[in-house]
């Protein structure tokens, strides 16, 4: 994703890996503390900066990583009204389709906007090369495609704020 989005023009990207923030459980979402744990303060910084964002998870027992869920509930407003594509991948045959519904459901709770497109990869222990290089042709029309609607939704709102803030 971040590769394919890097070659996109006019497109700034950021990865954000959970695996390297390892924010304890939370007690208090980031605008109600004082004292946050390390790297909260910027993960809330850039999440608010984005136009929107691209969310990359595994599925685990029908449903998302705990992981993410902890991260999400750090936040807030730093999601109202911004475009959220959803990326899933299993080991299984469907993809992750269980841990992307909850997650549009996570996303529609927190006042973000889960795009209708998404890009759920089955078998993904046999879906790339070392390199990220899909095995099938599909998945980089698929992922080509997820991609044009997750930059129109982003260009869309924009230009909806834009707007908004100029009335």
């Amino acid at each position: 994703m971040l590769a394919r989005l890097q070659q996109r023009p006019n497109v700034a990207t950021e990865l954000i890996d959970l695996a390297e923030r390892n924010f304890p459980i939370m007690e208090e979402r980031l605008h109600r503390r004082d004292d946050p744990p390390p790297g909260l303060r910027e993960f809330g910084e850039t999440m608010d900066r984005a136009d929107s964002f691209i969310i990359v998870t595994p599925e685990y027992n029908n449903g998302y990583p705990g992981v993410l869920k902890n991260a999400l509930d750090y936040l807030l407003p730093e999601y109202e009204r911004k475009p959220v594509g959803i990326v899933t991948v299993s080991a299984g045959g469907f993809g992750g389709i269980n841990c992307l519904a909850q997650l549009r459901l996570v996303c529609l709770g927190m006042g973000a906007l889960p795009i209708p497109e998404n890009l759920s990869i089955s078998s993904v222990q046999d879906s790339f090369k070392d390199d990220g290089t899909p095995n099938e042709p599909r998945y980089e029309k698929q992922c080509a495609g997820f991609l044009d609607e997750m930059l129109w939704f982003t260009d869309a709102i924009a230009a909806r704020k834009a707007k908004d803030k100029s009335a």
